[in-house]
């Protein structure tokens, strides 16, 4: 598996990847949400129903990311965060460490052995992400980062910041360089991605690559001559 060509020593190499569908097998936000009618949190018809709905309006790229993100959290948002961060510890066990492919991990890893930088890109909030990405050995993520009440430091359900999702993932990545006293000119950046969604930024990046890819994302990477790798 050769994650990318060589390129000049000059540029730092960065290797973004987008997580459900892409490292993962699944939707981790929509298992989540699963996951809690299971724990007894929501009610399982009503939930299921909006959650559903959602998905496929991710799918469609018709989303309000901030009105699934008050969704999605609403459940941690009550239960505080004691009890969320357990459930989530029973997650990771239960449903996401035994998703994880090797495949996944070797891609990862490798782009991690030729010395880049490897980046998470998702659209889907730290509060489920962030033990997915350390599973996955990746410590850089960028994720929907969720407000905090400041009198108990627990999530309101509302978005901080630039969502990164769609063209907001290319403003977070921009961030992150700029932080780094980088700009796209000075880096190699590879982005994997399933997601019609992140077209914004796979037009950004030096090298797309729609792994697993939906049909939509499909047909534009046929077009345009953009790598397809089929992960899983």
């Amino acid at each position: 598996m050769n994650p990318t060509p060589s390129v000049s020593n000059t540029k730092a190499r960065i290797a973004l990847f987008d997580l459900d569908h892409t490292l993962l097998p699944f939707d981790s936000d929509h298992a989540w949400g699963e996951f809690t009618i299971g724990l007894g949190w929501v009610n399982p018809m009503e939930f299921k129903r909006q959650n559903d709905a959602f998905y496929a309006q991710y799918q469609a790229g018709t989303l309000d990311v901030h009105a699934y993100v008050r969704f999605a959290t609403a459940a941690i948002c009550r239960q505080g965060a004691i009890s969320s961060i357990a459930a989530h510890a029973d997650f990771m066990r239960d449903s996401v460490q035994k998703a994880i492919k090797p495949q996944a991990l070797a891609l990862v890893q490798e782009h991690q052995r030729l010395g880049d930088t490897v980046v998470i890109v998702t659209a889907t909030n730290e509060f489920v992400t962030r033990p997915i990405a350390q599973a996955l050995g990746v410590s850089e993520l960028m994720a929907v980062q969720l407000a905090r009440d400041p009198l108990d430091d627990w999530f309101t359900g509302d978005i901080s910041g630039t969502p990164s999702f769609r063209e907001g993932k290319v403003a977070r990545v921009e961030e992150w360089l700029k932080q780094r006293n980088l700009r796209w000119d000075q880096v190699y950046t590879t982005f994997y991605t399933d997601s019609i969604n992140d077209l914004p930024l796979l037009e950004r990046v030096t090298q797309p690559v729609a792994t697993n890819p939906d049909d939509r994302l499909r047909a534009v990477a046929q077009e345009r001559g953009w790598r397809i790798l089929e992960l899983f």
